[in-house]
């Protein structure tokens, strides 16, 4: 990776809280200063000194928080889907659609938006990064895993054992990504957890999720290329979350794109019942079930720590757009993943499935207009598809680590993973 000299960054990072500003170094995630949690937000220079690329991802360069770019990422494809909008009761119907289809000339490596933070999130990094942790429920660390195979970039990505199911590529892994399986009845949850002790050992650091400016404006780039294909913003934005972080970042890329008098989007969040935090922290009806975590069919919405009080997390931007958050069953999604592929020709991911469910019964409801311009993200497709097309490796776990359970499961697997890397005695320190 090429250095990065100070103050040549064509950005500034702001506290949303206290207004604090930071010269960034590719790694803060948190303002200094003592106060409520608070997410930093990015202020970009607009003089134009920073190009962007022609095409892909990068074209987004002077407003991504990058220090260098990768050549050849594609970026999101945003196109009007008129059947689609007919079949649920919509006149004016876009997709964003992030995935593999060639047709549409949709060609993101790893089949999700995921590709478009951790291409961002490595483009932001220092020259000699340390070792990034990373949890996932498996598309963020397919997306890492690649990306930091093919730049050489050194990763920790922490999953639960069926996430592996999804990691599979052109080709073999870089030594430098490092895979650790839980094995058992570990979740989403409880790999944030083990990371957040494994970016406590030396030379490791925290990726940070929703904290790092990388991954929201990364994800934010949806609502960029919306904004090329449609001309102005959309009325309303359509999302499944688990953290809600895509939501929040196309929400902030929509504050730097407004015009003067021009409405924000309505954020229309959704998650996947019967496990939905979100919802029921909006809801106000309490706590999501923790035993029943396991049951959504998408996995990758089961965020049990989602920054909804943070200052500018998931409430501050929902009460700004005027959005909401809605649900939808595991039925509901399959059938809206079937409707997908039958009216577009794609499969899609059960996350994209239950946003466009959840979008449908809204309509139903009379909570969305018919003649409301909508941008539904397809947050993942194609991955049928691209098995058909490529012949793709299976990742190998660096460790497969068994979970004794919650209690114990973190420290369990930190000390694991610790005197794997480095021996016993480190294994102690890092973790007391």
């Amino acid at each position: 990776m090429s250095g990065v000299r100070p103050g040549t960054r064509h950005y500034t990072v702001v506290c949303s809280s206290c207004g604090t500003r930071y010269e960034d170094d590719g790694l803060l995630l948190d303002c200094s200063r003592r106060h409520e949690p608070a997410f930093l937000r990015t202020e970009y220079d607009r003089s134009g000194t920073h190009a962007g690329e022609s095409t892909g991802l990068f074209r987004y360069a002077p407003l991504l928080p990058v220090a260098r770019t990768f050549p050849g990422v594609p970026g999101p494809v945003v196109q009007p889907a008129e059947r689609l909008g007919r079949r649920i009761g919509l006149d004016r119907l876009w997709v964003a659609f992030n995935g593999y289809w060639p047709e549409r000339e949709a060609y993101l490596p790893t089949c999700t938006f995921k590709d478009l933070e951790a291409y961002t999130v490595l483009g932001r990094l220092p020259s000699e990064p340390p070792v990034l942790v990373i949890p996932s429920a498996g598309n963020t660390a397919a997306a890492f895993a690649w990306a930091a195979t093919r730049h050489q970039v050194p990763c920790l990505l922490v999953v639960p054992a069926p996430a592996l199911e999804r990691m599979r590529f052109p080709a073999p892994l870089d030594p430098c990504v490092r895979i650790v399986a839980l094995d058992g009845t570990a979740t989403y949850s409880d790999a944030i957890a083990c990371a957040d002790l494994l970016s406590a050992l030396p030379g490791h650091h925290a990726e940070g999720g929703a904290r790092n400016v990388g991954r929201r404006d990364g994800l934010g780039t949806v609502m960029l290329a919306a904004a090329d294909a449609l001309g102005r913003l959309p009325e309303t934005y359509v999302q499944a979350v688990g953290s809600g972080t895509g939501a929040i970042g196309a929400h902030e890329a929509a504050l730097r794109l407004r015009a003067d008098g021009e409405a924000l989007p309505r954020l229309l969040m959704c998650q996947n019942e019967p496990f939905a935090p979100l919802h029921e922290a909006w809801r106000r009806t309490g706590a999501a079930p923790a035993d029943r975590e396991h049951e959504p069919l998408a996995r990758e919405l089961t965020n049990r720590r989602p920054p909804f009080a943070v200052r500018g997390g998931v409430r501050d931007v929902l009460t700004e757009s005027g959005g909401d958050v809605l649900c939808a069953d595991n039925v509901a999604a399959l059938d809206a993943m079937a409707l997908f592929e039958e009216v577009e020709g794609i499969d899609i991911e059960p996350g994209a499935g239950v946003a466009l469910a959840a979008l449908a019964a809204a309509v139903r409801a009379g909570d969305v207009r018919r003649d409301e311009l909508v941008l539904l993200n397809i947050t993942g497709g194609g991955r049928a598809r691209q098995v058909h097309d490529l012949d793709l490796v299976p990742a190998e776990p660096w460790l497969r680590a068994p979970w004794p359970g919650r209690e114990d499961g973190p420290r369990a697997v930190a000390e694991l993973v610790a005197r794997q890397s480095t021996g016993l005695a480190t294994a102690t320190e890092a973790v007391r």
